[in-house]
């Protein structure tokens, strides 16, 4: 299989070079005056740009061990056989060391909920993983430890435990706040900068409500979504100030519902305004093209902690992943790029090592962007 299109091979022996010109040949490519984004990336050593970039296990998933029944990791099949007869099968124990061992100089990780655990012990699941279970806790201090002796940290959490975070029936809503705060109190053992709190069933319906018209004067108004803005606003401070007690922010990911809307987002985050709230964009998952890179840009200023630096191939050629980066890095982003592969012509793992090489293209070579 071919890669994608904009790849940009980027040995990591040759990172100086590559970066080469250095600030005089911004300058050329800035017109004289370069930004302090641009010079900044510019200047960071090779240390340094791997310390933007997290490994993803979401892409990797075809690799975990599945419960029985195909629940957690990904479902069996000849396809994913032929992957784990290829890379070996791991758990949630062995990612540490695969993401040293897989992306050289990355040491830090983004990981998924649905893929925490041991697989052999029911004890430890309910719907899902559950962190407060005695089991639980056990597993997540094995994790912890597993991070000291790799010298690999947490950055993200990707979890799609929490549901019903929207909905205007504040029993359902503070049931999903329950379960995130589960998450918050077990997974600080883990120390992760931040966690991702809307799964596709957290914030309303995958495809949100939109304006109609109305009896009376016949223009268009939305009176369907503010219940649901208005829950999930309820329902992130709460998460926002628990969280802030343990030092995890909680995040807005573009990940269908009200977040389908950068706009939506943004009018959250604004009526939250909670230094433990923020987003956490994703590339690819938007609505139509016009927001690859514009709903980047709308939600770069909220965005601190982490983003899904994703390829996916519904998007074809639009999908120009150092774009996105630098679209990031020019709106003031400072965290870390997850390499999280969708779909394409290439598996999980060998499109997370393609996403490793175009964002670590883009942070060596920091040109405008438009």
């Amino acid at each position: 299989m071919s890669e994608p299109t904009h790849t940009s091979s980027v040995d990591r022996r040759n990172f100086l070079k590559t970066a080469g010109a250095g600030l005089t040949a911004l300058g050329a490519a800035f017109g004289g005056n370069v930004p302090a984004w641009a010079a900044e990336t510019a200047q960071l050593s090779e240390k340094g740009r791997f310390e933007r970039i997290a490994s993803c296990s979401y892409p990797i998933r075809i690799l975990f061990k599945n419960r029985p029944g195909g629940r957690g990791g990904a479902a069996g099949g000849g396809q994913l056989s032929a992957v784990k007869q290829q890379y070996g099968e791991i758990t949630m124990l062995d990612f540490p060391q695969f993401t040293k061992d897989t992306f050289p100089g990355v040491t830090k990780m983004d990981i998924y909920s649905a893929l925490f655990g041991d697989v052999t012990d029911d004890s430890m699941f309910t719907r899902g993983f559950d962190p407060s279970t005695p089991s639980g806790k056990k597993w997540l201090d094995q994790l912890a430890n597993k991070l000291v002796l790799t010298g690999t940290t947490v950055q993200h959490i990707s979890n799609n435990a929490p549901v019903d975070l929207a909905d205007p029936d504040p029993v359902k809503r503070k049931a999903g706040v329950e379960i995130a705060k589960k998450w918050l109190d077990g997974c600080k053992v883990l120390d992760p900068k931040s966690m991702r709190m809307n799964s596709p069933q957290a914030l309303g319906p995958s495809i949100r409500p939109n304006a109609i018209p109305r009896a009376g004067d016949g223009y268009p108004r939305n009176l369907d979504i503010v219940p649901l803005l208005d829950a999930a606003i309820e329902s992130y401070k709460e998460m926002a100030d628990y969280g802030g007690k343990l030092g995890i922010r909680v995040t807005f990911e573009n990940h269908w519902g009200l977040a389908a809307d950068p706009m939506n987002i943004r009018i959250m985050l604004d009526a939250i305004n909670h230094p433990y709230c923020e987003a956490s964009p994703d590339f690819c998952n938007w609505e139509h093209e016009y927001m690859l890179f514009n709903g980047l840009k709308a939600l770069a200023p909220y965005s601190h902690t982490n983003v899904h630096a994703k390829y996916w191939d519904r998007w074809g050629d639009k999908n120009d992943v150092q774009r996105s980066v630098r679209v990031m890095l020019a709106g003031g982003f400072k965290g870390t790029f997850a390499l999280e592969y969708e779909a394409g012509p290439l598996n999980g793992v060998e499109g997370a090592k393609y996403l490793y090489k175009e964002v670590l293209a883009a942070l060596t070579n920091p040109v405008p962007v438009d």
